[in-house]
C-alpha cells in the first residue's frame, strides 16, 4: 500500500531515473504521451486544409474566410483556458489522471466538430477541442520530462514537440482524399474531423500503460509507490540491456506536501525567477504568433492570393509540414550537445530573418505558389526546432512542484497574446484582399520571433544534460533544508547504510570530476557536453554552479570508467567494436565520442591508430 503520511524523506528516485540508458520503456513513454502533438498537428492542419472547402457553397455550413480565422482564435482561446485549468489539476492530482482525462475531452470534442451545422456550433466545438489539447500540453510535457533521462531530455522533447508536423502531414494527405470527388462537398470535411477522434482512441489504449511520474508521487506522500515504479522500470531496463546499471547520483531530501497554493507558484515565477519568467513569455509569444497565424491561414493564403485549387492545397501543406518536422528531427540532438542557449537563440533569430524575406518578396509580388511554399518550409525548418524548445525550456527551468502549471501559464499567456492575435490579424489581412497587409503580417511575425531570440541570448539557461533538480531546485527540498537548519532531521530510511557507503565513492568521484572540470576550462566553448555549460540561475535556486557542473559530469565519469575498464580487460580494440561492446548507442547523442576523448586525454586509454584504442603503456599506473 502506498504511504499516505506526509513526512520529510530522502530519496534517490530522480538520480535513478536520470542514469537509465535508453530503452523500450522510454519508447513507450514517447509513443503513449508524445503523440499528443500529432493530434494537435492533425487538428490545426485539417482546418487549414478543409477551410477552402468549408467556405464553398454546398458545404453544409455557411462560413467565410474571416470565420475560419475566428474559429482558429477560439480554438487557441480554448487551449489557453484548458491549459490553465488542467495544468493546476495536473500538479494537484497527478500526471496520469489528467493526461487520460484531457485526451478524453479532445476525443469527444473533435468528433462533435464533425457534426457542425452552423458557425456558432463550429466555434463551440473548436473551443472544447482546444481545451483538451491545451490540457494535454501541461500534463504531457511535465510527465515526459520527469520520465526521460537528463542526457536525452532535450533531443527527445524537441523531437516529440516536432511530431506536431507528422500530424500536420497526415492531416494534409488525408484531406487530399477527403476533399476529392470521392466525397460530397458537405461530407469530406466532416470525415476529416472524425479521423482525429479515431486516432485519439488508439493513443488512449497505449497511454493506459504509462506509469505515474515517480517524481510527483514522492513529493505528494506516495514514496512507496514511487519506489515500486522505479524498481519495475529498472528491472525492465536491466533485463533489456543485460548488464548492471550505473550507480545513481546523489539523493535529495524533500518535505512532502499534498498541495501547493497557486499564490505560492505565482511567487516563484515573479519573485524568485523573474528573468526566467520573461524568457518563457518571449519564447511562447514569438512562436505562438508566427505559427498560429501562418498555419491556420496558410490554406486561405494559397487559394486567395496564389489561386491554388482547394483540392490541391493539401499538397502544399504537406510540403510545409515536412520542412517543419525535419527541423526538430535533424537539429534536435544539437540542443543536448552544442547547448540550449546557442541553438534556441539561433533558431529564433534565423527564423525571423527568413520570415522577413518572405514578407519582402510578397510585397514585391515576386513569389509563385511553389517558391512561396518552399521558402516558407525553409524558414519553418529553422523555426520549428526553436518553437519546440519553448515547451522544453519552461518545463525545465521551474521547480518540480510548479512544472505543469508553469507550462500551462506560459502557454496560456504567451499563446493568448500571440496565438489569438495572430490568426485574427492574418484572417482580416487575407479577407481584405490586400497583399501588402499579408506581407505586414509576416513582418510582425519576424519581429515577434526576433524578440524571443534576443531574450534567450540575455536570459537563457544552460540546461543541457542537467538533472531537473539541479536546474531548478524543488520547493519542498528547500523547505526540508530550512527544517534541518532549525534542528529537524530527515527520518532515517532503510537504505541509509547503503547511502553512507556510497558517500565515500561519491566524494572520490567528485574530486576527479572537479580536476577534469579545471582541465577543460579552456575548452569552454567547444561544442559537446562540456562541463562549463551550467545554468547561471542555479546558484540562486540553492545549487551552486560547481555542484551543477559535478552533477552534469557524473554520467560522463561513469562512461569514461567503463571505456577504460573494457580496454584494460580486452586490450587494443577498434572504435566501432568498443561502441558495440559497451552498448554506447544507449548513452545519448555524441556521449561515446566525448567519453572516449576524455579517456584518451586523461591517459586512461591510449590511441594506437586512427580508430584503434588500447590500454595505457603502464598497466600499473
Amino acid at each position: 500500500m502506498s504511504s499516505t503520511t506526509l513526512d520529510t524523506i530522502r530519496t534517490r528516485v530522480p538520480a535513478r531515473l536520470d542514469r537509465l540508458p535508453w530503452s523500450r520503456f522510454h519508447w513507450r513513454v514517447v509513443i503513449g504521451l508524445g503523440t499528443v502533438w500529432i493530434l494537435d498537428g492533425l487538428e490545426v492542419t485539417i482546418v487549414g486544409s478543409v477551410a477552402s472547402r468549408m467556405i464553398e457553397k454546398g458545404s453544409g455550413i455557411h462560413l467565410t474566410a474571416g470565420d475560419i480565422g475566428t474559429a482558429a482564435a477560439i480554438y487557441v482561446l480554448g487551449a489557453c483556458l484548458g491549459a490553465l485549468l488542467f495544468g493546476q489539476l495536473t500538479d494537484r492530482f497527478g500526471r496520469k489522471k489528467l493526461f487520460l482525462l484531457t485526451l478524453g475531452v479532445y476525443i469527444v470534442a473533435t468528433v462533435a466538430t464533425a457534426f457542425a451545422f452552423a458557425p456558432w456550433y463550429f466555434f463551440l466545438a473548436r473551443f472544447f477541442t482546444g481545451m483538451g489539447i491545451g490540457g494535454e500540453y501541461s500534463a504531457i510535457n511535465s510527465a515526459i520530462d520527469e520520465l526521460i533521462p537528463a542526457r536525452n531530455r532535450g533531443q527527445t522533447d524537441i523531437a516529440i514537440n516536432g511530431s506536431y508536423w507528422v500530424g500536420s502531414a497526415l492531416g494534409s494527405l488525408a484531406a487530399i482524399v477527403l476533399l476529392s470527388d470521392l466525397f460530397a462537398t458537405d461530407l469530406g470535411w466532416r470525415l476529416a474531423f472524425g479521423l482525429g477522434g479515431i486516432f485519439g482512441l488508439a493513443i488512449l489504449i497505449v497511454r493506459r500503460h504509462v506509469p505515474e511520474s515517480p517524481r510527483w508521487l514522492f513529493i505528494h506522500g506516495r514514496e512507496d509507490e514511487a519506489e515500486k515504479i522505479v524498481d519495475s522500470i529498472e528491472r525492465e531496463v536491466r533485463a533489456e540491456a543485460d548488464e548492471d546499471l550505473p550507480e545513481p547520483g546523489e539523493s535529495i531530501t524533500v518535505r512532502q506536501r499534498k498541495t501547493i497554493p497557486f499564490r505560492e507558484l505565482a511567487k516563484v515565477a515573479i519573485k524568485k525567477y523573474p528573468h526566467r519568467t520573461l524568457l518563457g513569455l518571449a519564447l511562447f509569444i514569438g512562436q505562438a504568433f508566427l505559427y498560429n497565424a501562418v498555419t491556420f491561414d496558410l490554406g486561405t493564403i494559397l487559394s486567395t492570393y496564389f489561386k491554388v485549387a482547394s483540392g490541391s492545397v493539401p499538397f502544399f501543406l504537406a510540403v510545409f509540414a515536412v520542412g517543419n518536422f525535419l527541423g526538430p528531427l535533424l537539429l534536435g540532438r544539437l540542443f543536448d550537445t552544442v547547448g540550449r542557449k546557442p541553438m534556441i537563440a539561433g533558431s529564433y533569430l534565423g527564423a525571423a530573418v527568413v520570415t522577413a524575406v518572405v514578407g519582402f518578396l510578397l510585397l514585391s509580388n515576386s513569389l509563385s505558389s511553389v517558391s512561396f511554399i518552399v521558402l516558407l518550409a525553409l524558414g519553418f525548418f529553422i523555426a520549428s526546432a526553436g518553437a519546440s524548445s519553448a515547451y522544453l525550456t519552461v518545463s525545465e527551468i521551474f521547480p518540480m512542484e510548479t512544472r505543469a502549471l508553469a507550462i500551462a501559464l506560459f502557454y496560456a499567456v504567451g499563446t493568448a497574446i500571440g496565438g489569438i492575435t495572430g490568426p485574427l490579424l492574418f484572417g482580416q489581412f487575407i479577407h481584405s484582399g490586400n497583399l501588402g497587409l499579408v506581407a505586414l503580417g509576416f513582418f510582425i511575425g519576424a519581429i515577434a520571433m526576433a524578440f524571443g531570440g534576443i531574450a534567450e541570448l540575455v536570459f537563457g539557461v544552460r540546461a543541457e544534460q542537467q538533472s531537473l533538480e539541479n536546474i531548478a531546485r524543488p520547493l519542498t527540498a528547500e523547505e526540508a533544508d530550512e527544517g534541518a537548519g532549525a534542528g529537524e532531521q530527515a527520518e532515517a530510511g532503510p537504505e541509509d547504510d547503503e547511502w553512507a557507503r556510497a558517500r565515500a565513492a561519491e566524494a572520490e568521484r567528485d574530486e576527479r570530476i572537479a580536476r577534469r572540470s579545471e582541465r577543460l576550462r579552456t575548452q569552454r566553448y567547444r561544442p559537446g557536453p562540456g562541463t562549463s555549460f551550467y545554468s547561471p540561475g542555479m546558484h540562486a535556486s540553492g545549487t551552486s554552479p560547481s555542484q551543477s557542473r559535478v552533477a552534469g559530469e557524473r554520467a560522463l565519469d561513469e562512461e569514461v570508467a567503463r571505456i577504460a575498464n573494457l580496454v584494460r580487460d580486452r586490450g587494443t580494440m577498434d572504435r566501432d567494436a568498443l561502441f558495440r561492446e559497451l552498448g554506447a548507442r544507449r548513452w545519448g547523442p555524441r556521449r561515446f565520442d566525448a567519453a572516449l576523448r576524455t579517456a584518451v586525454a586523461e591517459g586512461l586509454v591510449r590511441q594506437t591508430g586512427r580508430r584503434q584504442f588500447g590500454p595505457p603503456a603502464d598497466q600499473n599506473r
